[in-house]
């Protein structure tokens, strides 16, 4: 709550196999390592007090070994009544990747067939269940584009006319167009937006152009309002640390922050990442929450601010999108969030020494930079020679020094017109 944070996706919770608990085995109970049903219970209370609202993980593409009703078919091959169940390549059949389909040829997490009409109805009850019983506010749902779009389907009408505030997020790694068109998924976790902000801030292996091309490219592939429900990530359980990325440089991950929290959509914190936590893939990645010792106050107060720029200005929730600058030269790339009367300018510098620039602005006056309190006068411009020059009209310039690895945040209200 202090941070800012006003939903919490937790991996999963259920009873299953090894320390991740993707290889589920009961839907129904939470680990006994995590706590009881009852400690949940709790939690959603007390999250909903604070304003936060909770997601859950629901892994419905694949169970555990020991889930009751795979053990069924172990026992009664295929005379049991869950044969169809799962992708059983020959009977009889041992625990290996070679006699039933599994998730990356991993034995102990045997497939499940979503196109089963038995099978979507378990999953469907469920998600129901936990809605009902325990008032969670949605799902993230793991390997979503691997599932029977038919399951994500019937889940959106049964479960939106009953709980109309709930939200069904997909896992994807690539585009998410398919899930997005109103009859599956409100939102998908965004990868393209995290692999485009590590090769440009974190391994810097390409130019402002390139990532500018690779963002705008991006953000036309869905429509506007379903960019602004987008889970943009930086880093998941299923990747290397962000920090890890940017060879331990705080700098980068900093910058990168500012344009996750300022861009449109959804940005979403990976635990420990606000405090400095690093770390390579699988299972590093995963490494141990610091809680007061070792935390990174720096990194956790740049989160903090940059969480608040984005609550109190309505034009980064929900206004409109334009790149400003792309500048190979001296490393800066610049957009405009902007909404009504409100328009609030982003200058992020990377390069590695001090630059002079112009800021494009849409009209001349007086201005602020958010972050430092330093304030400008915006010279007239003759000539639109800016970027995106042919699609917004920009009258003014803000001269200004960007020191290495900087941040500008300018901030002028509009005239009505």
């Amino acid at each position: 709550k202090d941070l800012g944070v006003e939903c919490l996706y937790l991996n999963p919770i259920f009873k299953g196999d090894f320390n991740h608990k993707y290889a589920t085995t009961d839907y129904y109970c939470i680990d006994p390592i995590f706590g009881t049903n009852e400690v949940f219970g709790n939690l959603i209370e007390e999250c909903h007090e604070n304003g936060i609202r909770v997601l859950l993980d629901g892994v419905f593409n694949h169970t555990g070994v020991h889930f009751k009703q795979f053990q069924d078919v172990v026992e009664k091959k295929e005379k049991s009544e869950y044969a169809d169940w799962f992708f059983i390549n020959r009977y009889p059949f041992e625990i290996t990747h070679k006699d039933y389909e599994c998730v990356g040829a991993y034995k102990w997490m045997p497939k499940l067939n979503s196109s089963n009409p038995e099978v979507r109805k378990f999953i469907i009850g469920v998600m129901d269940y936990w809605i009902k019983e325990y008032k969670i506010d949605g799902w993230r749902l793991d390997v979503a584009d691997e599932v029977d779009a038919s399951v994500w389907e019937e889940a959106g009408v049964i479960l939106r006319e009953k709980y109309p505030e709930i939200i069904l997020l997909g896992e994807t790694w690539g585009y998410a167009g398919k899930m997005l068109r109103g009859n599956q998924m409100d939102s998908a976790m965004n990868y393209l937006f995290r692999d485009a902000l590590r090769d440009y801030f974190g391994k810097e292996i390409i130019d402002a152009d390139t990532f500018d091309h690779r963002i705008n490219k991006m953000l036309s592939g869905y429509k506007e309002e379903t960019n602004l429900l987008m889970y943009n990530l930086l880093d998941s359980h299923d990747t290397e640390r962000f920090l890890y990325w940017c060879n331990e440089k705080e700098d980068r991950l900093m910058l990168a922050v500012t344009f996750q929290m300022l861009f449109p959509g959804s940005p979403a914190i990976y635990y420990g990442d606000e405090v400095g936590i690093s770390g390579e893939n699988d299972p590093d990645c995963r490494k141990c929450m610091k809680w007061e010792e070792g935390q990174n106050k720096k990194i956790f107060d740049w989160y903090k601010q940059m969480i608040l720029l984005r609550k109190e200005h309505e034009c980064i929730r929900t206004g409109q999108y334009r790149t400003i600058l792309s500048d190979i030269k001296t490393d800066t790339y610049g957009f405009i969030r902007f909404h009504k009367n409100e328009a609030i300018y982003v200058v992020l510098h990377k390069g590695k020494k001090k630059e002079h620039i112009i800021c494009p602005v849409l009209e001349e006056g007086k201005y602020i930079d958010l972050l430092s309190q330093e304030h400008f006068e915006s010279r007239k411009e003759e000539t639109v020679g800016f970027y995106n020059g042919d699609i917004m009209e920009y009258h003014a310039g803000i001269e200004m020094e960007l020191e290495m690895y900087s941040v500008r945040v300018i901030s002028k209200t509009l005239r009505r017109e």
